[in-house]
């Protein structure tokens, strides 16, 4: 046997953890674990349990996951304290309600280790299916195309739940988010720092009776539109604080033509308060571009230093378990999906 070879068989494993965050999800969570165990033998189970009140903790124990607990509520509070708490070369993020299916995670992951990227999405082929309410359906078309109008191309399903992070990725994100909005936030800053990712085209399945989500159209699309504006001014403020300078110099034009007009014609301005407000919101526009200049320049600076964070981690990915190397045969997909 050759060196390469012997190297290669004495390369240590990437470690693989699995991170299910839960919210009454009693009803799922036992086949989800069992399923995750099945599919991923090695790899080491987490349910994060926020606040339920249903035994879902005790459901995911008695499944064999390492059940642990975040009292602040929502999602976002919840992934952060997953990535600061847990250490693993490979993560595996996926929902304790059973609309992903345990089989697909294994090819999540095996994408990541083969293509060498640090984040894999699973697109969901049935989301506006499953969405059940027109609402959830069109607002996941409306902020997918904003979200492409904003930050660029690189994820066509930026609310997917099922994704496959490297170990440098996790440990780079700074998560500030608190609620559901915590996936556009994980999207935005791959695109931020350019990162090399993948997506993966899945089913998404429906909810089994006695289960329910947890998204309110209204109030959830709020805070996913008020992220969306926070992010732009943190990652892109030139283009933020220019769209603010372009909003206040029309406004100032708008409120000045007729002032100017009837200056021109009688050489009088009777109308002096709307032309001082005109003025105003003129000075106004240049400090908001004035603003954005500067603040680019910061946000540069800020994504260099986010980008050395992200390179100083470690990545070890450099043995692939063997059953991870090629994609499943059509046979072992019909088998799964059975």
């Amino acid at each position: 046997m050759d060196s390469a070879a012997q190297a290669e068989l004495s390369a240590p494993r990437p470690s693989i953890a699995v991170l299910l965050p839960c919210y009454n999800e009693a009803a799922t969570i036992t086949s989800v674990v069992r399923g995750y165990r099945k599919l991923l033998p090695d790899a080491a189970i987490y349910v994060y349990d926020n606040n339920s009140t249903d035994g879902t903790a005790l459901a995911a124990m008695l499944a064999g996951a390492q059940v642990r607990r975040e009292r602040r509520q929502g999602k976002g509070h919840v992934v952060r304290r997953m990535f600061a708490d847990i250490d693993a070369d490979i993560y595996l993020m996926a929902d304790g309600d059973g609309t992903y299916a345990p089989a697909d995670g294994e090819e999540l992951i095996r994408i990541l280790m083969s293509e060498r990227v640090d984040m894999v999405v699973g697109t969901r082929r049935g989301v506006q299916a499953d969405a059940g309410r027109q609402g959830h359906a069109a607002g996941n078309r409306l902020f997918n195309l904003l979200y492409r109008q904003m930050f660029g191309t690189d994820f066509t399903d930026i609310f997917s739940g099922y994704r496959a992070f490297t170990r440098r990725y996790v440990k780079s994100f700074p998560a500030v988010s608190g609620g559901f909005e915590i996936e556009t936030e994980m999207s935005v800053h791959a695109s931020r720092l350019k990162l090399p990712v993948a997506e993966l085209e899945l089913d998404y399945g429906r909810r089994p009776e006695g289960s329910f989500s947890k998204l309110s159209t209204l109030r959830d699309g709020g805070r996913i539109l008020s992220m969306f504006a926070m992010l732009m001014k943190e990652t892109r403020p030139f283009a933020f604080f220019g769209i603010v300078a372009g909003l206040l110099f029309a406004a100032a034009g708008l409120l000045s033509v007729p002032v100017l007009i009837e200056y021109f014609e009688t050489g009088l301005v009777p109308r002096m308060p709307t032309w001082m407000l005109a003025l105003a919101l003129t000075c106004l526009s240049f400090v908001a571009l004035t603003a954005g200049i500067v603040l680019d320049s910061v946000a540069r600076g800020r994504n260099e230093m986010l980008r050395l964070n992200y390179l100083n981690q470690p990545h070890r990915l450099e043995r692939i378990p063997e059953r991870l190397k090629t994609a499943p045969s059509g046979d072992e997909q019909e088998h799964r999906a059975a």
